[in-house]
């Protein structure tokens, strides 16, 4: 599991740019269609919201890859 920690100052990390910052994938496109076909879970659960806030304790899972948010 990689740990994801937000920037000083920042609350939070919306979930398509975690996805490109984690480099999961390669465009915002193409993390807007892979969470949009609900193969996104947010601890534990499909998640469908493009711009979803991760907050610390969060935990994102997209087949093998998984991230833990900390602040």
């Amino acid at each position: 599991m990689e740990k994801f920690t937000i920037k000083a100052g920042e609350e939070y990390i919306q979930l398509n740019d975690l996805m490109q910052v984690l480099n999961w994938v390669g465009s915002g496109g193409e993390a807007k269609q892979v969470i949009l076909s609900e193969q996104v879970l947010v601890n534990g659960n499909i998640e469908m919201r493009v711009r979803r806030k991760l907050h610390d304790g969060d935990k994102v899972l997209w087949g093998e890859n998984e991230a833990e948010i900390s602040s």
